[in-house]
């Protein structure tokens, strides 16, 4: 499904699912029950694996269970900066990240 097809079923327009893709604004509840709801998906999906997510964090990073990524300005900003790169070039970002933080 495209961003304008979400947006059409929720009502709203593209470019408020973009900002809520990229992290620019952030997602009510009863936001994140209409897009399920246009997914046809329990909203409950949105969270699958976030405890064992959580659970396998090691502590001595200073990202405890009930610690919020986005709610850090850097981790914002990181996110932002991210999905402004173009794509191709974001997948291979992405690639890379994974392959240090698993050597770390």
């Amino acid at each position: 499904m495209t961003q304008q097809q979400l947006a059409e079923k929720v009502g709203i327009k593209f470019q408020q699912i973009q900002k809520y893709e990229t992290g620019m604004n952030r997602v009510s509840a009863s936001r994140l029950w209409d897009i399920a709801d246009a997914l046809e998906v329990p909203v409950a999906f949105f969270f699958e694996g976030i405890d064992q997510a959580e659970a396998d964090m090691p502590m001595s990073e200073g990202l405890g269970p009930k610690t919020d990524l986005l709610a850090d300005r850097e981790a914002l900003e990181l996110v932002r900066s991210y999905y402004a790169i173009p794509e191709a070039q974001r997948r291979r970002l992405f690639e890379l990240a994974r392959v240090l933080s698993d050597v770390a």
